[in-house]
């Protein structure tokens, strides 16, 4: 059998002139197979996580919305959610849901390709990959997600970042709470939010060098910003920004995009992470509480990229990073490049503070049962775990999210 590596195309395999692939090289998170323990916790998330499969779509809402539920009972599990705490969160979650609907048609092996990027097909694509699943793979959703993710000339793995990055965010839940259902999920938002982002990272002739200079993710957020190629693009900030941007100002986006060039992957993914946070925090002014929504998933899906990092192809890992490197460039100008301001991120005011009081606001506080509110503290305390906190700075960025947050703003 051919190995993964023949599938990939050369501009994932980052081969170095030492003919060594570079990769990115990072401990792994705790995996919790909540299939098979014994404990009520863990089969308490099993048998939600089934419920919200068995009963409600990925997409709803005219198909613009995506299903959040294995998001905040994922985190909130891995964060001590005891079993009333979930049930209560799947109460709250499920009542903007909506059920499954059928799709114009089925889906075959011969076509699967064929309807990518069409949310009508939700239902069908995931019945055609839990096919796969039975008939062809034995119930190992690992071979289901390596067939269909990883292979082929345009593997689906270049393309996580449509749909806001969800399909990347369901997927790195699959991974952490072993749940074949919810990678079954992820499978079929990968495939429905395909878009043309993809050729970005499947056609080599998008990276080149970049007349921008900079050593990190955040200095080159910090140019966007003070870039006044990029003032005034747009009347207002939202996602629905992001595709005119492609459109019309397709060359800044490169520029910055190529800019980053992950010359010491591993150090430069931590500092990615540490952007990530600032992006969400530190653009908000002290009394102002305004927390962007669509921000937010830059650190979400960072923090999927860090999930999902040691599960996959060694060959795939600096492409992914860069493809989230690519969708917070896009994100970022979409909301209008609101001005980082690394002081709003004080370890002074944690005033004795700790992780266990963070937590204890993401479970039991007034936004316990928002799923972006939650996976945001999630992701910054897994990198503090991840990169270490001498210095409180991820501590101190989650203590001031914890304590200022009054809802999202969304322009």
């Amino acid at each position: 059998m051919a190995s993964i590596l023949s599938h990939v195309p050369i501009v994932n395999r980052f081969v170095s002139n030492t003919n060594r692939t570079r990769t990115i090289d990072i401990p792994s998170v705790e995996v919790h197979n909540v299939e098979t323990a014994a404990e009520k916790r863990p089969r308490t998330l099993k048998h939600l996580l089934r419920a919200n499969h068995a009963n409600y779509s990925i997409l709803y809402h005219d198909l613009e919305f995506h299903n959040h539920m294995p998001h905040i009972l994922g985190s909130a599990y891995l964060l001590g959610a005891d079993v009333q705490k979930l049930h209560k969160i799947y109460d709250v979650e499920s009542q903007t849901l909506e059920p499954w609907t059928p799709s114009p048609a089925e889906i075959a092996q011969e076509d699967w390709r064929d309807f990518l990027g069409d949310p009508k097909y939700q239902r069908a694509y995931v019945d055609f990959f839990e096919d796969a699943l039975a008939l062809r793979h034995n119930y190992q959703w690992k071979g289901v997600v390596e067939e269909y993710i990883y292979r082929g000339k345009e593997p689906l793995l270049n393309c996580l970042i449509g749909g806001l990055g969800h399909p990347l965010i369901h997927l790195a839940y699959a991974y952490e709470v072993d749940s074949r259902e919810v990678a079954m999920e992820a499978l079929g938002m990968a495939a429905t939010q395909y878009n043309f982002l993809h050729k970005y990272i499947d056609d080599t002739s998008y990276s080149k060098p970049s007349p921008i200079k900079s050593s990190s993710p955040l200095e080159l957020v910090l140019k966007m910003a003070s870039d006044e190629r990029l003032d005034g693009l747009f009347k207002q900030s939202g996602p629905d920004n992001i595709e005119p941007l492609f459109q019309k100002h397709e060359d800044v986006v490169l520029e910055y995009w190529n800019a980053w060039t992950l010359d010491d992957p591993v150090k430069d993914f931590e500092l990615s992470q540490e952007a990530a946070v600032a992006i969400l925090v530190a653009t908000v002014p002290p009394g102002t509480h305004s927390y962007n929504f669509f921000l937010c998933h830059v650190l979400t899906t960072s923090h999927a990229v860090r999930i999902l990092l040691p599960f996959i192809p060694p060959e795939f890992r600096i492409s992914l990073v860069r493809q989230w490197w690519l969708f917070t460039v896009a994100v970022y100008i979409a909301e209008l490049c609101p001005k980082i301001d690394p002081d709003y991120i004080k370890p002074g005011d944690v005033a004795g503070k700790q992780w266990n009081y963070v937590e204890d606001k993401a479970l039991n506080g007034p936004y316990a049962t928002d799923a972006h509110y939650v996976k945001a503290i999630r992701a910054m305390k897994e990198a503090a775990r991840t990169w270490g906190d001498v210095h409180e700075r991820y501590l101190a960025a989650a203590v001031r999210f914890a304590d200022d947050f009054e809802g999202w703003t969304f322009s």
